[in-house]
């Protein structure tokens, strides 16, 4: 059986939850007006930083999977933000450029971004700022190795005692 979290960590793993929740939500209503979802931003933000990856590199890069990033990307070729470019030297793999409008889509996301910082992180101290990340770095560091370790193996489920209808009786602990 795993170890049980602290009450306190429990308890602060519930605000970083809410806070990431909080975060996105802001983003998602500041970027609908200038008509991007967040995962759009990110995606073009992304780019902006690197142009010409495929879409498996982006997929990496944004922790997500190859299925949801072809659909976004899809998504942002109809929408004239990205192009899709045949590789010379792999002709099942794309490329992935901004337009100008999707350059200019994600400069748009990028202000608004710092502004969002700006108006939450940007005020508090740089000592604040400095402990913050240090909590998170180790956050982080403790997620990733928890993510490499193999996970815990379940325990069998116990079977349930089925009625005569054949279906599962009903438990108190269901």
């Amino acid at each position: 059986m795993p170890p049980e979290a602290a009450p306190d960590a429990v308890r602060v793993w519930f605000r970083l939850l809410r806070l990431e929740t909080a975060i996105r939500a802001a983003m998602a209503e500041r970027l609908r007006e200038v008509g991007l979802s967040v995962p759009q931003c990110d995606v073009l933000t992304t780019l902006t930083e690197q142009e010409g990856v495929s879409q498996q590199d982006l997929a990496e890069r944004l922790y997500v999977t190859k299925g949801n990033i072809s659909g976004l990307i899809d998504r942002l070729v109809v929408a004239g933000l990205v192009e899709r470019r045949a590789l010379p030297n792999d002709r099942r793999s794309h490329a992935i450029v901004l337009t100008a409008a999707g350059r200019k889509a994600a400069e748009a996301g990028i202000a608004l971004q710092r502004e969002f910082v700006a108006e939450t992180l940007g005020r508090l101290s740089p000592a604040d700022l400095v402990a913050f990340e240090a909590h998170l770095v180790k956050a982080r560091d403790l997620v990733r190795a928890v993510g490499a370790a193999p996970a815990p193996k379940a325990q069998p489920a116990a079977r349930k005692r089925s009625t005569r209808s054949g279906r599962p009786a009903m438990s108190s602990r269901t």
